[in-house]
């Protein structure tokens, strides 16, 4: 696959995206559509599946594209946001407390859509991909 890099940085990028309009909009949702309290989108599962998609492909993005432009700096940003998400996760609501898990969680997913869009940049202007093609 000729631009597999660039690819995968777009979907962390929709996956980092998903994540802050889930933490922003769900309070929203709820209020206005009572019945979704009770579904999943509260549950801690969808947290873990987000992360469980998340985590994967950004590490894997972020390395390829690492190793083919040589910026660690975007590879280091990267993983810095994982690790907040990672840590959230881990920590939960009963330590940081709603909003403070809701901010961190937007600065988490924000670090690493941004690391995504510079990985995103660095391989066009380097032109990341050219070595895949047929």
């Amino acid at each position: 696959m000729p631009d597999s890099t660039i690819k995968m940085d777009k979907a962390a990028i929709g996956l980092s995206f998903l994540c802050v309009v889930h933490c922003l909009l769900t309070p929203i949702a709820i209020v206005m559509l009572p019945a979704l309290g009770a579904t999943f989108l509260e549950d801690e599962r969808f947290h873990y599946a987000l992360l469980f998609l998340v985590l994967p492909t950004s590490t894997l993005s972020l390395g390829l594209g690492c190793r083919k432009h040589g910026h660690l700096e975007i590879l280091l940003i990267g993983l810095f946001g994982l690790f907040l998400l990672f840590l959230i996760v881990i920590l939960g609501e009963e330590l940081l407390g709603e909003t403070g898990e809701k901010i961190s969680t937007v600065a988490g997913a924000v670090i690493i859509a941004l690391a995504h869009i510079r990985n995103f940049k660095a391989c066009q202007n380097n032109e990341c991909d050219s070595a895949d093609e047929p």
